[in-house]
Protein backbone atom coordinates (compact mmCIF):
# COMPACT_ATOMS: atom_id res chain seq x y z
CA UNK A 1 0.00 0.00 0.00
CA UNK A 2 1.50 3.21 -0.78
CA UNK A 3 -0.09 6.75 -0.39
CA UNK A 4 -0.14 9.74 -2.83
CA UNK A 5 0.52 12.04 0.07
CA UNK A 6 4.45 13.01 1.20
CA UNK A 7 4.84 11.53 4.74
CA UNK A 8 6.39 14.47 6.57
CA UNK A 9 8.28 12.89 10.12
CA UNK A 10 9.20 15.50 13.11
CA UNK A 11 12.50 14.31 14.71
CA UNK A 12 14.88 15.65 16.80
CA UNK A 13 18.22 16.86 15.78
CA UNK A 14 20.42 14.93 17.57
CA UNK A 15 22.27 12.39 15.84
CA UNK A 16 20.94 9.46 17.47
CA UNK A 17 17.49 10.89 16.86
CA UNK A 18 18.26 11.57 13.11
CA UNK A 19 19.37 7.74 13.03
CA UNK A 20 16.45 6.55 14.64
CA UNK A 21 14.53 8.62 11.73
CA UNK A 22 16.06 7.29 9.12
CA UNK A 23 15.35 3.96 9.73
CA UNK A 24 11.68 4.55 10.55
CA UNK A 25 11.93 7.05 7.15
CA UNK A 26 13.49 3.34 5.05
CA UNK A 27 11.29 1.10 6.64
CA UNK A 28 7.98 3.09 5.15
CA UNK A 29 10.07 4.07 1.83
CA UNK A 30 10.68 -0.28 1.55
CA UNK A 31 6.48 0.04 1.31
CA UNK A 32 6.43 2.64 -1.57
CA UNK A 33 5.99 5.87 0.62
CA UNK A 34 7.58 9.19 0.03
CA UNK A 35 8.75 10.76 2.73
CA UNK A 36 10.38 13.96 4.34
CA UNK A 37 12.00 14.98 7.63
CA UNK A 38 11.11 17.72 9.56
CA UNK A 39 13.80 18.49 12.30
CA UNK A 40 13.44 20.25 14.79
CA UNK A 41 15.73 21.21 18.71
CA UNK A 42 13.04 19.87 21.65
CA UNK A 43 13.25 22.13 25.25
CA UNK A 44 15.38 19.23 26.68
CA UNK A 45 18.08 19.90 23.28
CA UNK A 46 18.29 22.90 23.85
CA UNK A 47 18.15 23.27 27.92
CA UNK A 48 21.45 21.87 28.91
CA UNK A 49 22.41 23.71 32.18
CA UNK A 50 19.53 21.58 34.33
CA UNK A 51 19.11 17.86 34.99
CA UNK A 52 15.78 17.23 33.38
CA UNK A 53 14.35 15.64 36.57
CA UNK A 54 14.89 19.41 37.82
CA UNK A 55 13.44 21.74 34.76
CA UNK A 56 9.74 20.65 35.90
CA UNK A 57 8.48 20.24 32.57
CA UNK A 58 6.90 17.06 31.51
CA UNK A 59 8.07 15.71 28.17
CA UNK A 60 10.94 17.99 27.09
CA UNK A 61 12.03 15.72 24.60
CA UNK A 62 8.30 15.67 22.52
CA UNK A 63 6.42 19.46 22.98
CA UNK A 64 8.56 20.52 20.39
CA UNK A 65 7.07 17.47 17.81
CA UNK A 66 3.35 17.39 19.31
CA UNK A 67 2.89 20.95 18.36
CA UNK A 68 4.30 20.22 14.89
CA UNK A 69 1.89 16.91 14.97
CA UNK A 70 -1.18 19.04 16.15
CA UNK A 71 -0.39 21.81 13.76
CA UNK A 72 -0.20 19.77 10.83
CA UNK A 73 3.71 20.36 9.80
CA UNK A 74 3.93 16.51 10.22
CA UNK A 75 2.39 13.61 10.12
CA UNK A 76 4.40 11.25 12.38
CA UNK A 77 7.00 12.16 15.37
CA UNK A 78 9.64 9.44 15.69
CA UNK A 79 10.70 9.21 19.54
CA UNK A 80 12.67 7.20 21.86
CA UNK A 81 9.33 5.93 23.30
CA UNK A 82 11.67 6.55 27.20
CA UNK A 83 11.30 9.84 26.75
CA UNK A 84 7.79 10.30 26.00
CA UNK A 85 5.15 11.26 28.68
CA UNK A 86 2.83 8.58 29.44
CA UNK A 87 0.25 11.00 29.00
CA UNK A 88 0.50 11.85 25.61
CA UNK A 89 -0.92 15.38 23.86
CA UNK A 90 -4.88 15.10 23.26
CA UNK A 91 -5.48 13.91 20.29
CA UNK A 92 -2.27 12.15 19.65
CA UNK A 93 -1.58 8.50 19.78
CA UNK A 94 1.90 5.93 19.83
CA UNK A 95 0.29 4.39 16.59
CA UNK A 96 3.44 2.02 16.16
CA UNK A 97 6.94 0.70 17.27
CA UNK A 98 10.12 -1.01 16.11
CA UNK A 99 11.43 -4.14 16.99
CA UNK A 100 13.29 -3.48 20.49
CA UNK A 101 17.05 -2.83 20.61
CA UNK A 102 19.34 -3.37 23.69
CA UNK A 103 17.07 -2.47 26.94
CA UNK A 104 19.97 -2.86 29.16
CA UNK A 105 22.18 0.09 30.28
CA UNK A 106 25.85 0.21 30.27
CA UNK A 107 28.70 2.27 32.33
CA UNK A 108 32.19 3.02 30.90
CA UNK A 109 34.83 3.23 32.39
CA UNK A 110 37.90 4.44 33.58
CA UNK A 111 38.95 1.92 36.27
CA UNK A 112 37.04 -1.26 36.22
CA UNK A 113 38.14 -2.83 39.32
CA UNK A 114 35.83 -0.02 41.15
CA UNK A 115 32.83 -2.54 40.29
CA UNK A 116 34.59 -5.28 42.05
CA UNK A 117 34.14 -3.88 45.28
CA UNK A 118 30.64 -2.38 46.66
CA UNK A 119 32.30 -0.75 49.47
CA UNK A 120 34.86 1.33 46.98
CA UNK A 121 34.55 5.31 46.30
CA UNK A 122 34.31 6.82 43.01
CA UNK A 123 32.23 9.39 41.25
CA UNK A 124 29.43 8.06 38.50
CA UNK A 125 27.76 10.60 35.95
CA UNK A 126 24.42 9.83 35.41
CA UNK A 127 21.45 12.51 34.96
CA UNK A 128 19.09 9.79 35.63
CA UNK A 129 17.17 9.14 39.38
CA UNK A 130 16.24 5.65 38.29
CA UNK A 131 20.41 5.28 37.45
CA UNK A 132 20.90 6.74 40.83
CA UNK A 133 18.68 4.68 43.17
CA UNK A 134 19.36 1.21 42.01
CA UNK A 135 23.19 2.51 41.57
CA UNK A 136 23.73 3.68 45.11
CA UNK A 137 21.80 0.81 46.22
CA UNK A 138 24.83 -1.23 44.77
CA UNK A 139 27.53 0.89 45.42
CA UNK A 140 26.56 2.97 48.52
CA UNK A 141 29.65 4.71 48.81
CA UNK A 142 29.91 6.42 45.40
CA UNK A 143 28.82 9.66 44.70
CA UNK A 144 26.57 10.42 41.12
CA UNK A 145 26.86 13.68 39.43
CA UNK A 146 24.42 14.82 36.52
CA UNK A 147 25.78 14.96 33.09
CA UNK A 148 22.99 16.86 30.20
CA UNK A 149 23.83 16.54 26.19
CA UNK A 150 23.35 14.04 23.58
CA UNK A 151 25.34 11.22 23.42
CA UNK A 152 28.78 12.32 21.78
CA UNK A 153 28.63 15.49 23.97
CA UNK A 154 28.72 13.32 27.44
CA UNK A 155 31.16 11.18 25.80
CA UNK A 156 32.78 14.33 25.92
CA UNK A 157 32.61 15.56 29.22
CA UNK A 158 33.37 12.07 30.47
CA UNK A 159 36.81 11.97 28.77
CA UNK A 160 37.32 15.33 29.97
CA UNK A 161 36.19 15.18 33.36
CA UNK A 162 38.99 14.08 36.22
CA UNK A 163 36.61 13.33 38.80
CA UNK A 164 34.56 11.41 37.05
CA UNK A 165 35.21 7.16 37.16
CA UNK A 166 32.43 6.26 35.10
CA UNK A 167 29.15 7.38 33.04
CA UNK A 168 26.07 5.47 32.49
CA UNK A 169 24.11 5.03 29.19
CA UNK A 170 21.62 3.24 27.78
CA UNK A 171 23.17 0.54 25.73
CA UNK A 172 20.85 0.73 22.79
CA UNK A 173 22.02 4.49 21.79
CA UNK A 174 25.57 3.98 21.79
CA UNK A 175 25.18 0.61 19.57
CA UNK A 176 23.01 2.75 17.45
CA UNK A 177 25.60 5.41 16.92
CA UNK A 178 28.57 2.91 16.83
CA UNK A 179 30.43 4.17 19.57
CA UNK A 180 30.45 1.15 22.46
CA UNK A 181 34.05 1.18 23.67
CA UNK A 182 35.86 -1.67 25.12
CA UNK A 183 35.99 -0.02 28.58
CA UNK A 184 32.05 -0.49 28.77
CA UNK A 185 30.28 -2.93 30.86
CA UNK A 186 26.66 -4.37 30.22
CA UNK A 187 24.84 -3.40 33.57
CA UNK A 188 22.75 -6.85 33.76
CA UNK A 189 21.59 -6.21 37.22
CA UNK A 190 20.25 -2.50 36.74
CA UNK A 191 16.27 -2.59 34.94
CA UNK A 192 15.84 -0.31 32.11
CA UNK A 193 13.47 2.50 31.94
CA UNK A 194 10.05 1.71 30.84
CA UNK A 195 10.19 1.31 26.85
CA UNK A 196 14.24 1.51 26.57
CA UNK A 197 15.72 0.64 23.55
CA UNK A 198 12.10 1.08 21.73
CA UNK A 199 11.49 3.59 18.65
CA UNK A 200 7.93 4.74 19.08
CA UNK A 201 5.80 6.57 16.40
CA UNK A 202 3.56 9.23 16.81
CA UNK A 203 0.37 10.63 15.17
CA UNK A 204 -2.72 12.25 15.32
CA UNK A 205 -5.72 10.04 16.37
CA UNK A 206 -7.92 11.32 13.67
CA UNK A 207 -5.46 10.42 10.62
CA UNK A 208 -6.83 7.30 9.88
CA UNK A 209 -4.46 7.03 6.42
CA UNK A 210 -1.48 7.40 8.40
CA UNK A 211 -2.40 4.86 11.62
CA UNK A 212 -2.98 2.68 8.65
CA UNK A 213 0.39 2.73 7.11
CA UNK A 214 2.03 2.55 10.67
CA UNK A 215 0.44 -0.46 11.20
CA UNK A 216 2.67 -1.85 8.39
CA UNK A 217 5.69 -1.77 10.41
CA UNK A 218 4.51 -2.50 13.40
CA UNK A 219 6.31 -4.59 15.55
CA UNK A 220 3.47 -6.12 17.40
CA UNK A 221 5.43 -7.92 20.51
CA UNK A 222 7.34 -5.01 21.47
CA UNK A 223 4.23 -3.19 21.16
CA UNK A 224 2.60 -4.99 23.61
CA UNK A 225 5.82 -4.47 25.88
CA UNK A 226 5.80 -0.93 25.58
CA UNK A 227 2.42 -0.76 26.49
CA UNK A 228 3.13 -3.07 29.84
CA UNK A 229 5.68 -1.05 30.98
CA UNK A 230 4.15 2.01 30.22
CA UNK A 231 0.94 1.51 31.59
CA UNK A 232 2.73 0.78 34.86
CA UNK A 233 4.69 3.69 35.07
CA UNK A 234 1.45 5.42 34.34
CA UNK A 235 -0.47 3.77 37.10
CA UNK A 236 2.16 4.40 39.66
CA UNK A 237 2.71 8.23 38.09
CA UNK A 238 6.13 8.05 37.35
CA UNK A 239 7.93 10.71 34.96
CA UNK A 240 11.47 12.11 34.67
CA UNK A 241 11.62 12.39 38.74
CA UNK A 242 10.64 9.35 39.61
CA UNK A 243 12.87 6.52 39.80
CA UNK A 244 11.05 3.84 38.31
CA UNK A 245 12.18 0.75 35.99
CA UNK A 246 10.31 -1.91 34.65
CA UNK A 247 10.79 -4.34 31.63
CA UNK A 248 8.33 -6.55 29.92
CA UNK A 249 9.70 -9.78 28.28
CA UNK A 250 7.67 -11.81 25.71
CA UNK A 251 7.78 -15.80 25.35
CA UNK A 252 5.92 -17.58 23.51
CA UNK A 253 2.36 -17.63 25.40
CA UNK A 254 3.86 -16.17 28.52
CA UNK A 255 4.84 -12.52 29.64
CA UNK A 256 7.51 -12.20 32.37
CA UNK A 257 7.25 -8.51 33.86
CA UNK A 258 9.60 -6.98 36.55
CA UNK A 259 9.74 -3.77 38.02
CA UNK A 260 10.57 -1.41 40.53
CA UNK A 261 10.66 2.11 42.24
CA UNK A 262 13.92 2.80 44.46
CA UNK A 263 14.20 6.15 46.54
CA UNK A 264 17.03 8.57 45.52
CA UNK A 265 19.66 7.23 47.85
CA UNK A 266 19.39 3.36 47.20
CA UNK A 267 18.69 2.74 50.49
CA UNK A 268 15.02 1.72 49.81
CA UNK A 269 13.29 -0.29 47.14
CA UNK A 270 10.53 -2.15 46.13
CA UNK A 271 9.69 -4.48 43.26
CA UNK A 272 7.38 -6.51 41.84
CA UNK A 273 8.09 -9.60 39.54
CA UNK A 274 5.14 -11.50 37.98
CA UNK A 275 4.83 -14.44 35.12
CA UNK A 276 1.40 -14.07 33.42
CA UNK A 277 -0.11 -14.95 29.52
CA UNK A 278 0.01 -12.66 27.13
CA UNK A 279 -3.48 -12.47 26.72
CA UNK A 280 -3.49 -10.50 29.95
CA UNK A 281 -1.57 -7.97 28.63
CA UNK A 282 -3.58 -5.18 28.39
CA UNK A 283 -4.10 -5.01 32.11
CA UNK A 284 -0.64 -6.43 33.22
CA UNK A 285 1.17 -2.75 33.81
CA UNK A 286 -1.58 -2.15 36.13
CA UNK A 287 -1.97 -5.26 38.13
CA UNK A 288 2.30 -4.89 38.67
CA UNK A 289 1.47 -1.53 39.66
CA UNK A 290 -0.98 -2.28 41.97
CA UNK A 291 0.58 -5.37 43.74
CA UNK A 292 3.89 -3.18 44.10
CA UNK A 293 2.02 -0.33 45.40
CA UNK A 294 0.53 -2.69 47.84
CA UNK A 295 4.28 -3.53 50.10
CA UNK A 296 4.48 -1.83 53.09
CA UNK A 297 6.13 1.39 52.85
CA UNK A 298 5.90 1.96 48.83
CA UNK A 299 2.68 4.26 48.72
CA UNK A 300 4.86 6.25 51.78
CA UNK A 301 7.78 6.80 49.36
CA UNK A 302 6.47 7.80 46.20
CA UNK A 303 4.51 10.20 47.83
CA UNK A 304 7.78 11.58 49.43
CA UNK A 305 9.25 11.75 45.64
CA UNK A 306 6.84 13.30 44.40
CA UNK A 307 6.97 15.97 46.92
CA UNK A 308 10.42 16.55 46.27
CA UNK A 309 11.33 19.97 44.88
CA UNK A 310 14.84 20.81 43.17
CA UNK A 311 16.96 23.41 42.86
CA UNK A 312 19.11 24.44 39.54
CA UNK A 313 21.71 22.14 40.33
CA UNK A 314 19.59 18.85 40.88
CA UNK A 315 19.99 18.96 44.36
CA UNK A 316 17.07 18.55 47.03
CA UNK A 317 15.27 21.48 48.77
Amino acid sequence: MSSIRTIKIASRTSKLAMWQTELVKARLEAYGHHCEIVAMESTGDMQLTQPIYALGISGVFTKQLDVALLNKQADIAVHSLKDVPTQLAEGLVISAVLERGPSEDLVILKDKSILDNPLSEAVIASGSLRRRGQWLAKYPNHKLVGIRGNVQTRLKKFAEGEEMKGVIFAKAGLERLGLIPDNAVVLDWMLPAPAQGIIGIACREEDAEIQEILATINHQETFIAASVERQFMRTMMGGCSVPISALAEISGSELEFKGAMHSYDGKRAFEVHRMMLISEWADAGKVCADKLLQQPGAGELIEEIRNKKWDEDGAVN
